[in-house]
């Protein structure tokens, strides 16, 4: 994978060490990533260019730490990454396929009820110029469709459920159903019951981890 280099400025002094780029996001995004895995050299650099490679003292007097692993971790969630233009047109085309993957097997044309062709998705995307962030496909579907809709004429088939979630589970579920909540109440015992429009081809992977956060215990009924 591309080597590049993750940098941080400190009161006008620079802090730079040699990452691989796939590994260095996936921490900077909150993933658990090994930093044996990311850093390319166990060096901290202040010009990595011309060498330049900062001294434990200063090290020290900076962030409190010589243990590199700690300081290339500060150095990679605070600072910047240099991402290869070609990595970041990469990672844009893998995001746009998620989203005609999931509209071309979920999205259907008003009118005739048909689904849209995968091409004819991606189209409408690039016109709106729709910024697809790295969030799962499902956590901005909602506002991609309102984007679309000034393009083409688009509805996503959903289905409509009521679920009631015991008091325990409701910090957690809330999340997962934020994004397609149409009305929610909140009992006296502290239970909550949410009703959502949920895109039909995901209900399963829903169930899955509506099960996983309540271990079971939800209640969820399918409405007309």
């Amino acid at each position: 994978m591309p080597q590049v280099t993750a940098k941080l400025s400190i009161k006008g002094k620079r802090y730079e060490i040699l990452v691989d780029v796939d590994k260095a996001i996936q921490l900077k995004q909150g993933k658990p990533v090994s930093m044996q895995n990311i850093l390319i050299s166990d060096t901290i650099f202040s010009d990595i260019k011309k060498g330049m490679r900062v001294s434990e003292a200063e090290l020290q007097s900076t962030f409190g730490t010589k243990e590199i692993g700690i300081i290339a971790e500060r150095i990679i969630k605070n600072g910047e990454i240099n991402i290869p233009a070609e990595y970041r047109n990469k990672e844009r085309e893998d995001r746009v396929k998620q989203v005609v993957d999931f509209l071309s097997r979920n999205a259907l044309e008003p009118g005739s009820n048909k689904p849209h062709t995968p091409e004819r998705i991606k189209s409408a995307i690039e016109q709106a110029g729709i910024n697809i962030d790295a969030r799962p496909v499902e956590e901005q579907i909602s506002k991609i469709i309102d984007s679309l809709r000034k393009i083409i004429p688009i509805k996503i088939e959903t289905k409509k459920l009521a679920i009631k979630v015991p008091a325990v589970h409701t910090g957690k579920v809330y999340g997962l159903v934020q994004e397609y909540k149409k009305k929610e109440e909140w009992l006296d015992n502290g239970d909550l019951t949410v009703i959502i429009n949920l895109p039909a081809g995901m209900q399963m992977s829903f169930y899955d981890k509506l099960n996983a956060i309540t271990h079971g215990s939800a209640i969820v009924k399918e409405m007309k």
